[in-house]
């Protein structure tokens, strides 16, 4: 496939840019296949690239000195980070590291700088992206320590469905039970038990090596009872 195309599938904010941008982008954009457990960007380095996926599956994480890690977010195909690292010219605040074999893209940071000084709709897109990110991390910080582990894997379910961070990917992602339990900080194990209790009550359908949303909105909200009832105490 070409890099057009590609972009034109995994890249939402492609596609509202001039023709002169879309050439330049292609011009300037690196292609880089990753094998599964490669460290795509370190955390401590100088964010000098605006990362996508543009196939397979790669996670956010941070980690301490004594070899704790912990999972922040998954991106499937068609997601884009760090853009917060390169408006702010700093060094990155976590690691991205692939799950599996992967395609990811890089967008020097002179080429960011430039559609953001050239493109109004560019600009709207980040906006808007930036505005979906807080809140996603702010309904982590809640789920991750209120929620019981079958919530928290369909609430890390939902945020791999989210339309506006991951436009165009369709209600079906490759994804298997590890990965799940990785992104949602669960054995394999009791993420496999998560996903038979989310399958009973017709929220998702567990297919070989993927998982395919039935009902977005139901697991956005799955668990959200529990929660509820620990305000009211």
């Amino acid at each position: 496939m070409q890099l057009t195309d590609s972009l034109h599938l995994a890249a939402a904010w492609f596609r509202v840019l001039t023709d002169e941008q879309k050439s330049r982008v292609e011009r300037d954009i690196v292609v880089q296949p990753v094998q599964a457990g490669t460290i795509i960007e370190r955390k401590g380095e100088l964010a000098q690239a605006w990362i996508g996926v543009l196939a397979g599956l790669i996670k956010v994480s941070v980690g301490n000195a004594e070899g704790k890690v912990a999972s922040l977010t998954g991106v499937p195909a068609g997601g884009w980070i760090g853009e917060g690292s390169l408006l702010k010219r700093e060094v990155r605040k976590y690691d991205v590291v692939a799950l599996r074999d992967s395609v990811v893209a890089r967008m020097p940071a002179a080429t960011f700088e430039w559609l953001l000084d050239t493109s109004i709709p560019f600009n709207r897109y980040l906006l808007h992206q930036l505005n979906e990110r807080v809140a996603q991390f702010i309904g982590k910080a809640e789920y991750d320590r209120l929620l019981d582990p079958d919530a928290r894997v369909a609430r890390c379910l939902a945020e791999l469905f989210n339309p506006l961070l991951y436009p165009g990917m369709g209600m079906r992602l490759t994804i298997t039970q590890e990965e799940v339990g990785y992104l949602a900080r669960v054995s394999r194990q009791r993420a496999n038990q998560a996903l038979g209790k989310l399958e009973e009550a017709g929220l998702l359908r567990v297919e070989y090596g993927a998982v395919r949303v039935l009902d977005l909105s139901g697991l956005k909200r799955y668990g959200a009872d529990a929660v509820s009832g620990q305000g009211d105490e």
